[in-house]
């Protein structure tokens, strides 16, 4: 009898355990938060080429950190921007082809979300390829998987400073 009770509260236990995990956002404990730079001013996106990250300045010396995936070599660029707009489920109009057009959502290439950098036709956004992220794999833009670009267009505001560096 006791140890039917005791598999019934470890029933019990690893299901609310599993409730309360699927209350939270969707890959809320995977986004790491980490010691940053602070010279960038809270709100700011740093790019790092070279490792292959996105930061979000939460805080003075504190950033969230994410995947992403940068242009090819000879794509790739370094600069100051800031957070033109930023669109839910964006078109995707291929720069090869600009009479066709690509509805907006998971599987576009433009993913879920678009934050359009400066007067440019660059901008973060997510990606109908995962595989990519960790790469250099894109024509100049920043890409990250649906998730994370999702959780970065509710944090960022439009204006917000966007530095792209080689390395830190």
């Amino acid at each position: 009898m006791a140890a039917h009770k005791k598999f019934l509260k470890t029933v019990i236990i690893a299901a609310l355990f599993a409730l309360i995990c699927m209350a939270l956002p969707q890959n809320a404990l995977a986004r790491p938060i980490v010691p940053f730079s602070s010279k960038y001013e809270k709100g700011s996106i740093i790019i790092v080429n070279n490792t292959r990250r996105l930061y979000y300045v939460i805080k003075k010396g504190r950033a969230m950190r994410y995947p992403i995936a940068v242009g090819k070599p000879k794509a790739q660029w370094t600069g100051h921007s800031f957070v033109q707009s930023k669109r839910k489920n964006p078109i995707w109009i291929p720069p090869w082809n600009k009479s066709k057009r690509v509805k907006g959502g998971p599987q576009s290439p433009l993913g879920i979300r678009a934050i359009y950098l400066g007067w440019s036709l660059y901008r973060i956004h997510g990606t109908n390829e995962p595989r990519s992220i960790g790469k250099a794999a894109s024509h100049g833009c920043f890409r990250m998987l649906n998730r994370d670009v999702a959780d970065l267009y509710k944090r960022v505001h439009i204006s917000a400073p966007v530095h792209i560096l080689n390395r830190l």
